[in-house]
């Protein structure tokens, strides 16, 4: 990278939404990537920022990325309404949603089409210790990194505060531990592998492989239904591939080209241990090459140009404005 190009690396990073303080807004909480106002009408303003995780641990920050996380996700809140209610209210702006709140499982709901990952809850690095039962399901020898799996599988997580790991469990302790009822589970696995299949034709359709995703849920205090909240499909919540490239690539033992958090995560383990070690400044272009990325697919899987939202000033001053015209009352 020249001089003249890391300081133009440098000023589009020094312009990334990271604090997303709104103090005209009450009952702040601030998770690993989303910060959320709890109004006192019900409904919960939720903002994307740029901050990235990996790892249950947030490292840097990544341009554009709260806007393509919200973009992406409310392209699929949309195409799958008809198989699931979802949170969704009103978009005010590209990084914000305000949706309804609900009373949210303290279960995330992974869905697994292929053997691979590279955390420690996922089924690959767990395969590699010489675990062959996972998450109540016994997995037969000899499977090789990244080839699809016989069946898509449920690989539920307790969900960690910020700071924790999630940690791995089974049906039968999600029910057992009063999680969830058994009807309940029957319910998130139905809606869950119905919302997948979705996402999958829909993505193939676009060249992409939906590998795996995860999803989360809750109950509508005033309908009692379940309801899909948090993200759908984002490149923050999911790993995707390129189709085209990816028989080539399994053959040759290359990893599949992604257009996920994937490519960051296997930076990071080619640096470091980072269950361990500390994890490394992220070089700029790394970055930079990141968001390019998370946009790509936004483009891939939606067909729509990503429209950048301009960054001549800090982006929370644009998310104030916006929200001030959406929620008048708190500004």
């Amino acid at each position: 990278m020249t001089d003249q190009t890391l300081e133009t690396a440098e000023t589009i990073l020094a312009k990334v939404l990271t604090d997303v303080s709104l103090p005209e807004l009450p009952n702040h909480t601030s998770g690993k990537v989303r910060d959320s106002y709890d109004l006192p009408d019900g409904r919960r303003v939720m903002i994307a920022s740029d901050r990235q995780s990996a790892f249950d641990i947030v490292l840097a920050a990544v341009p554009h990325k709260g806007q393509v996380l919200t973009q992406t996700a409310n392209f699929w809140f949309e195409k799958t309404a008809e198989i699931c209610a979802n949170h969704i209210i009103d978009m005010p702006d590209p990084n914000v949603v305000i949706g309804k709140r609900l009373d949210m499982f303290s279960v995330e709901i992974v869905v697994r089409d292929y053997m691979t990952g590279s955390t420690e809850t996922s089924i690959w690095p767990m395969y590699q210790r010489g675990e062959r039962v996972m998450y109540g399901i016994t997995f037969p020898e000899g499977l090789r990194k990244n080839q699809k799996l016989s069946n898509t599988i449920l690989t539920p997580t307790t969900k960690g505060m910020v700071g924790e790991h999630d940690e791995t469990t089974t049906p039968a302790e999600i029910i057992e531990t009063g999680r969830l009822t058994q009807a309940q589970w029957d319910e998130l696995a139905a809606l869950s592998l119905a919302i997948f299949v979705k996402g999958r034709e829909i993505a193939a359709a676009n060249g992409l492989i939906l590998v795996d995703t995860k999803y989360e849920f809750g109950i509508d205090p005033d309908t009692g239904q379940i309801t899909l909240a948090d993200e759908i499909h984002t490149p923050d919540s999911s790993r995707y591939w390129l189709m085209e490239s990816y028989a080539s690539r399994l053959a040759n033992g290359q990893e599949p080209e992604s257009l996920d958090k994937e490519f960051l995560r296997l930076w990071i383990t080619s640096q470091c241990d980072p269950y361990k070690d500390p994890v490394p400044n992220i070089p700029p272009d790394t970055l930079l090459e990141f968001s390019s990325k998370y946009v790509r697919l936004f483009e891939q899987v939606t067909g729509q140009t990503f429209a950048h939202a301009p960054m001549d000033r800090p982006v929370i001053e644009r998310i104030r404005e916006n929200l001030a015209k959406a929620l008048p009352e708190f500004f």
